[in-house]
């Protein structure tokens, strides 16, 4: 009987620490974007770069899509952001005002417009 207690008890710290240790990973890692990059053809696009700012225009971050024109943005506070895709001097739109709560994950599709296209309110230069 004695042994069974003891038994129980270990058992249940052991899942209650492993419980907390997760719950500090998820705290640590905080919030997540992912997403593919797309061509004006609607094909994934290797190695393009994609930045993202808080919606007030701070901090920004650029990672750059994988083989398969995946992305992963992680450790992001609970905040707004805004996100662009660009390769080869074409770019998508803006994606504005991406809410994220602690822990959260959103996934998006960025599709770059044809040519030298921007929408960042800085005309492209004319030759």
């Amino acid at each position: 009987m004695k042994r069974t207690l003891i038994f129980s008890l270990m058992l249940g710290l052991t899942i209650l620490f492993a419980q907390e240790s997760n719950a500090q990973t998820r705290k640590k890692t905080g919030a997540t974007i992912t997403g593919t990059v797309l061509d004006a053809d609607g094909k994934t696009v290797a190695k393009a770069s994609v930045t993202c700012e808080t919606s007030s225009g701070l901090k920004p971050r650029a990672v750059h899509t994988d083989a398969k024109g995946k992305f992963f943005i992680t450790g992001l506070k609970q905040e707004s952001y805004d996100l662009r895709a660009s390769w080869n001097g074409a770019y998508s739109d803006w994606e504005r005002n991406i809410p994220l709560r602690k822990g959260q994950t959103k996934d998006l599709t960025l599709q770059l417009l044809n040519g030298n296209t921007s929408t960042s309110g800085t005309p492209a230069k004319k030759h």
